[in-house]
């Protein structure tokens, strides 16, 4: 009882860090161009702002993991700590810098960089917690936090359509603020000598080729999960254009919306049962050929119940595809991998978006959104292939077997 009693705590206060997280995200992310086309960014500025944040967090997220696998001083832990300690701080100067442009380009692109970029390290930091004893329900905390992302989405719209986008750096703040106050007082029991010396016995896959050679089915993987997002960012990006064609609007947007984010609890808070039944890797590719079918039915969509048939495949699609992808990287790569090969799948995530933002736009203003929805499921379809092959046929770990 007692054992229950302290891991209902530890998930208690993981799943707080998750639900601050991800509501910060759905102000800082999902709401990134109400905020900056209210401060005079056009729709091109604010493009060129959200790829340049998205390649540098590509870019920074493996360097950042590689230094916190070497177990020096910066841990997960801290390493959220500045992120939120970032982001707080950078509210405050947009929420007196109105005017300057230039100001507000650097400091959003930081804090949209940042609250990306740490993403992976909340998802390590679970995975440590529990090696050292902490009973943590991974599932169930990532499910609330996507239940706090449906919810603040759901009402978010109203608060700033009443108050102005100002609300949305205050929301910012107090959730860092309280993130702040979660980080600070989650202290890690200490691990068995002996667990930590085998871990310092063990070489971090630092480099790129070493990373591909010591996990070449994950690699191959990679490239598949680019695929993926690929569609799944075309889908949510261009979202209200898909909707206004069968007939919707921006009340719709919110519904569905709402419907994808809120379906992933479920599947999420269940899935350490499921992966008793079903290997993390054989997850992986269910998501994918989910992936495909969501993109697939918006081809022949000529309503709005299609449209919701499709956004309820996330219950397969991402909502399987995150805890998946993170147990996976937990039971198939050494210790000193772990943030690496978290950071690696939020780094492919992130490529794929940036891919689709560069060329579904311009697919979409020249040939029109069924060309742009079929070149979605072409490039998902090639990622399905490929992704079942990396899971099913190749070498998962020089070292572990794939759960």
């Amino acid at each position: 009882m007692e054992d229950t009693k302290k891991g209902g705590l530890w998930t208690l206060r993981y799943t707080l860090m998750n639900a601050t997280y991800f509501v910060a995200f759905c102000t800082i992310h999902a709401c990134a161009a109400v905020f900056l086309l209210d401060r005079g960014f056009s729709n091109t500025e604010v493009g060129v702002l959200l790829a340049v944040a998205n390649i540098v967090s590509a870019i920074f997220q493996p360097v950042i993991a590689g230094v916190i696998d070497r177990r020096g001083f910066l841990t997960n832990r801290r390493f959220i700590m500045i992120s939120v300690v970032v982001i707080l701080l950078g509210s405050v100067v947009l929420l007196f810098v109105k005017d300057l442009k230039a100001v507000i380009f650097a400091v959003y692109a930081l804090i949209y960089m940042i609250q990306f970029a740490y993403q992976p390290v909340m998802t390590a930091l679970c995975f440590e917690y529990q090696k050292a004893g902490s009973r943590i329900d991974y599932g169930l905390a990532r499910g609330l936090g996507s239940a706090s992302f449906a919810f603040t989405a759901f009402f978010i719209g109203r608060f700033v359509e009443s108050n102005g986008v100002t609300v949305l750096l205050i929301v910012n703040i107090i959730t860092m603020a309280l993130s702040f106050v979660l980080a600070l007082t989650f202290v890690k029991p200490m691990a068995s000598d002996e667990a930590s010396g085998e871990t310092a016995k063990k070489a971090a896959h630092n480099g790129l080729i070493s990373f591909a050679k010591a996990y070449p089915a994950f690699t191959v993987f990679l490239v598949g999960t680019i695929c993926f997002f690929f569609a799944h960012n075309m889908i949510n990006d261009f979202m209200i254009q898909i909707i206004r064609d069968l007939g919707g609007g921006e009340t719709e947007l919110g519904y569905a919306n709402f419907l994808q984010a809120i379906l992933e609890l479920p599947v999420m808070a269940l899935i350490g049962f499921v992966l008793k039944k079903i290997s993390s890797n054989k997850l992986l590719v269910v998501s994918g050929f989910a992936f495909l079918i969501k993109i697939t039915i918006l081809i022949f969509a000529t309503n709005m119940a299609m449209m919701y048939l499709s956004q309820s495949f996330q219950l397969f699609a991402y909502a399987v595809f995150t805890p998946a992808a993170a147990y996976y990287v937990s039971t198939t790569m050494e210790d000193n991998d772990q943030v690496k090969g978290q950071a690696y799948v939020t780094s492919a995530i992130t490529v794929g978006g940036v891919f689709s933002n560069l060329i579904s736009g311009v697919i979409l203003d020249n040939f029109g959104i069924t060309v742009m929805l079929v070149t979605g499921t072409l490039v998902c379809a090639a990622g399905t292939v490929i992704g079942t092959i990396a899971m099913t046929s190749m070498k998962h770990s020089s070292s572990k077997a794939a759960l």
